[in-house]
């Protein structure tokens, strides 16, 4: 008998839209003979499952059930593709541990950590994983821009502290453009994280669980026509994302030991996109992204056709991981 499968998707973030189209890509990349499977929009003002036709069924959230045409669904497992408040922030997570339902990503704990910038880079740095240095602001704090230049420098990075795909991030190159970097951070989060600007390629390693074991797949070096891995940059085709990465073998073996190794001691599962920056060939350590892009201009799905990973192959692993949790 085959397995329900809900795929949820949108979110309450910025970044819903880019998450219904990933949804969209995972929903017609799962065999239908395999799994029957349910797109799920999660949004502010309801929780319905979206056929083909566009109509809509209500999600009961008791139990995340639905009815259509008089049979009421349950699902045996949750393919998570929200970017972005509430599935990568761990948020509806929970609620699914608390009504016993699997799901594809780490548990919310994990989910929770990774997606606050500052805490992740708290953690890590505590094994000697090289970071840029930073400064954290709190809405409501009082700012002084010349502690923050005498700690980071410039030119700085001005991010919100948990968000994605680039929103509310500033390359201030001055002092005097350091308060709109900030104000335009604070639309998206109440914490900011300010880095020191590290000067070198952006490469992108993507780790997963693949068949039981930790699989490092083909890195990507990124390189963008705008100041840094912007909105644009990653989505409107500012940039070029080169896969497998032109980087030394030594370099490779380092970024895969250390990706690996972040994986490991932050007790991920499911599918991951580090970042970092390299640093006359030193990897340093940006951030972790635990539901990554799935759309067709996706970093993850560049490189697992570089490893030999259909779409279907990679979608169908992470729903087989999940159940056999």
């Amino acid at each position: 008998m085959k397995k329900n499968i809900a795929i949820i998707m949108g979110g309450y973030s910025s970044e819903a839209e880019i998450s219904l189209k990933s949804g969209a890509v995972v929903s017609q990349n799962i065999s239908k003979e395999v799994y029957n499977t349910y797109n799920v929009h999660i949004l502010k003002n309801k929780w319905v499952v979206v056929d083909n036709e566009k109509i809509e069924y209500p999600i009961n959230k008791h139990d995340f059930s639905t009815n259509i045409n008089g049979y009421k669904i349950t699902f045996d497992c949750v393919f998570n593709a929200i970017h972005g408040h509430p599935g990568e922030d761990g948020t509806i997570l929970a609620y699914f541990d608390l009504i016993g339902l699997k799901h594809t990503s780490a548990p919310f704990y994990q989910m929770a950590l990774t997606f606050n910038k500052r805490d992740t880079l708290s953690v890590v740095k505590q094994y000697g994983i090289k970071t840029a240095k930073s400064y954290y602001i709190n809405k409501g704090d009082e700012i002084n821009v010349d502690t923050i230049i005498q700690k980071v420098g410039l030119p700085c990075f001005v991010k919100p502290n948990n968000a994605g795909s680039s929103y509310g991030i500033s390359k201030a190159k001055t002092k005097e453009e350091i308060i709109p970097a900030i104000e335009k951070a604070f639309i998206e989060d109440s914490q900011i994280l300010i880095e020191e600007f590290l000067d070198g390629p952006e490469i992108s390693v993507g780790v997963l669980n693949y068949k039981g074991k930790i699989k490092v797949l083909p890195m990507t070096e990124i390189v963008t026509e705008n100041d840094f891995f912007d909105y644009e940059a990653k989505y409107l085709g500012k940039s070029e994302e080169i896969t497998p990465a032109q980087i030394s073998n030594e370099t490779h073996q380092k970024l895969e030991k250390i990706a690996t190794q972040i994986y490991q001691l932050l007790n991920i599962s499911g599918f991951t996109r580090s970042e970092f920056i390299l640093v006359h060939n030193e990897p340093y350590f940006l951030e972790m992204n635990t539901v990554p892009g799935l759309t067709n201009a996706s970093i993850i799905p560049q490189q697992a056709a570089e490893a030999g990973i259909s779409l279907q192959e990679l979608f169908h692993n992470a729903i087989e991981m999940a159940l056999n949790n």
